[in-house]
């Protein structure tokens, strides 16, 4: 006997779940116009008007039952017990499991990566996962208090589940492929804002970078970290819009020998978990002559912030690090310092400075 019964409700769960939406909703409206028409025909005129009728039919269909509304006529009464609330119960049933069979699925998709994020924009893309070195992307980017509000979108191409998924900013999306064309529309790649590379492998970080330098919008701000540093030059050559990075383990080892704390400099210069960070700005609209005494002084009396150089590039073209006094500064330049929060180029009074 339980076999049976287990086997009905597998044949009645399979059902369901090849139940498209759509069936479901229609299968509901006609049973309610069924339910109305038949109410008509029995002459139940208080059970008519539509307000109240939808009352009537959901309290009594999901068999709720207050009592304060039911069928008069004997012709009404058979109805409601031989039809609507039987076939109301059923459909109920239905509409109950779809909508569980709807969530599960939603979950289940957002976990294992499959969910559409074409929508998206504005957002930030993480390219690769490393269990240590992604966390820590993620965590010094939630901690910058005044970073514009962004959705991160963490894009992998291994099979694993969501590993921030108790984590609300931060979205997952499992690929085939960095550079295939529908995968890439499916994080909305034309329309992010930032995107961090760190492959698998410099083979990867590379073949993604130069595929996807061409399909995000101008303003798009690309970081790529590579092991081997020819490959970063190479991408250099063929990618203006995309920031290349290697491990500088070797230069910090050597400045912590001749320099005593040199570490802890380039540590409490690149989180922004604790103390002072490096951050970055583009000059707004200046007055015709600004020089880099202005903007050093300024930034330090009004912001307590240090200037520390001034490139022509977001990717750090023409850098200019502890120029002269009388270096000019032009809009569009972009200003690196060092300050405890961000500084936001619209808090700046250019023309006053």
């Amino acid at each position: 006997m339980n076999l049976v019964i287990k086997r009905l409700l597998l044949i009645v769960r399979n059902h369901i779940d090849n139940l498209t939406w759509w069936a479901v909703i229609a299968t509901v409206l006609l049973h309610m116009l069924f339910t109305w028409g038949v109410l008509w025909l029995a002459n139940e005129k208080a059970l008519l008007p539509v307000n109240e009728f939808f009352y009537y039919y959901i309290v009594t269909t999901s068999t709720v039952g207050y009592g304060d509304m039911s069928p008069t006529t004997a012709a009404g009464k058979w109805f409601v017990a031989l039809l609507q609330i039987p076939v109301g119960l059923a459909l109920f049933g239905v509409f109950l499991g779809k909508t569980g069979q709807t969530i599960t699925n939603l979950i289940k998709r957002s976990m294992i990566g499959e969910k559409d994020f074409s929508r998206h924009s504005d957002h930030i893309i993480i390219f690769g996962w490393h269990p240590v070195r992604t966390a820590k992307m993620i965590n010094y980017i939630l901690a910058d208090s005044k970073r514009v509000e962004r959705r991160i979108l963490l894009a992998v191409s291994s099979d694993m589940t969501h590993p921030f998924s108790d984590n609300p900013h931060v979205d997952f999306a499992r690929l085939e492929s960095y550079t295939d064309r529908q995968e890439l529309n499916r994080i909305a790649i034309t329309k992010a804002d930032k995107v961090i590379i760190d492959g698998d492998d410099d083979n990867q970080t590379f073949t993604t970078a130069l595929k996807i330098s061409r399909l995000v919008k101008k303003q798009c701000h690309i970081s790529a970290f590579f092991v081997d540093e020819t490959k970063s030059d190479m991408l250099r050559e063929h990618c203006q819009n995309v920031e290349c990075s290697s491990s500088k383990s070797v230069e910090i080892l050597v400045r912590s020998m001749q320099d005593p704390g040199s570490s802890r400099v380039q540590e409490e210069l690149l989180s922004t978990l604790h103390g002072d960070t490096q951050f970055s700005l583009e000059v707004g609209k200046v007055a015709e002559k600004l020089t880099f005494e202005q903007v050093f002084f300024a930034f330090k009396k009004q912001y307590n912030a240090t200037v520390l150089g001034i490139a022509h590039s977001r990717v750090g073209d023409g850098l200019d690090l502890n120029p002269p006094l009388d270096y000019p500064v032009k809009s569009g330049d972009i200003l690196h310092y060092i300050s405890v929060d961000r500084i936001l180029s619209s808090e700046i009074d250019w023309q006053g400075l």
